[in-house]
Parts: C-alpha cells; structure tokens; sequence
C-alpha cells in the first residue's frame, strides 16, 4: 500500500474482500481502502469511534454478500456497518456493542459473530442465538455454512458446534480435536471439515473421526 495514502508507516490487514465489480476492499491498522487495480482510495466509517490497536482503524471484518452490500465490523464500533454501494448505514443489535460480519448463509440471513455468541441478521430484526451464548461455545471466532446447508461455528477455546436446522452438535478435545481454540474452519471438496486452531494446529472432520496434524 502507497505510504502516501495510510497514516503511519505501519501497514497490518486484518481482512480483504473483493466485491461485485472486482474491487478490492482492504481493513487496515489504518482504516479501510478500495483498490480498484491502479490506486488505493480511504473509505470513512465512521469519526467517533477509536480502533482496537491503533487510533487509526475501527473495523477488522469485511463481509460481501450476496446482493453485492458490503459489510463492515470491528470490536470498537456501536454495531455493524452496511454499504449498498451509494448509502453507508449503521445497524445496532442487542447484546455487544460490536459484532464481526461472518456469512451470508443459504436462507439470505446474515451472521455474525462476537466475543458473547453469534447473532442472525433477517433483513429486519438481529436475533442473537442463546444456545451459543450460555457458554456452549462463545466467544464465537468463525461461523461457515456447508455444502449440505449445517452450519460450523468455532468457538474461542470452547471447540466447534454443528448446527443443522434442529439440532447443535458440538466436539471439543474429547471428542478428538487437537486444540479447543478454534479460529478457523474450511470445507473442502470432499466434503471434510478442516478446523485451524489459534496456536497452529490443523484438524480434519470427515463425518465420524477427527484426524489432527
């Protein structure tokens, strides 16, 4: 990134996303820029809020849905933020303040996630979801939907829960992870679910076992 377009010399991304056009949106240590294949622009959003590590930034999240808005959250904002591509609006929800713009899932809902559980996005109404948020699972660090419609949530220390519409299965390391701290999860083409931990670790769910490495 151009020195000329950040505020200080350092240059940490926490997230990138590209939209609908082909743009490129990046979240920053110093706020959030637009690459369209030639110059970085600053996007504003918001003045009264401070960043988590610097005063710089205050968003760490970018979501595309699949409308093509642009969603933006960060852990010192009042809520979330969303950009339809003319008009940015600021959305609260009870519960945090803050909440991580995680997936647009196959019923059109939007999810998030936050250090006290996950929250559901209807188009009206963020209902936040109580079977997470008892201590099952939250905080919640990840949250991603399958080929078969389940969705994965991934818990900060707590493991990973499967939810398929009914019912929540979760596995800790009794179950055969390696590290409960979970900060990333990836389906394949098989089908498998892969789990990274915070400190490196790397597991694969096939359906019945968990294979660690």
């Amino acid at each position: 990134m151009p020195a000329n377009k950040i505020s200080n010399k350092q240059h940490s991304v926490f997230d990138i996303k590209q939209d609908k056009s082909g743009q490129l949106w990046f979240a920053t240590i110093n706020g959030v820029f637009i690459y369209d294949g030639k110059s970085f622009t600053h996007f504003k959003i918001s003045e009264s809020e401070g960043g988590f590590l610097s005063s710089n930034h205050n968003i760490e999240k970018i979501l595309v849905d699949n409308a093509g808005n642009i969603w933006f959250g960060g852990r010192t904002n009042k809520g979330v933020f969303r950009y339809d591509g003319k008009i940015l609006t600021s959305l609260k929800h009870n519960g945090d303040d803050w909440a991580w713009p995680a997936l647009h899932d196959n019923k059109g809902n939007i999810w998030f996630s936050s250090w006290q559980g996950a929250y559901r996005y209807d188009g009206k109404t963020f209902t936040k979801i109580e079977a997470l948020s008892t201590g099952t699972i939250s905080p919640i660090t990840r949250i991603v939907e399958d080929k078969k419609g389940n969705l994965w949530f991934g818990g900060g220390g707590r493991g990973i829960c499967r939810f398929d519409g009914k019912s929540y299965a979760c596995f800790t390391t009794k179950d055969g992870l390696r590290n409960n701290d979970v900060w990333n999860i990836f389906e394949d083409k098989s089908g498998n679910i892969w789990i990274g931990s915070r400190n490196t670790e790397l597991c694969m769910y096939d359906g019945k076992t968990f294979t660690c490495f």
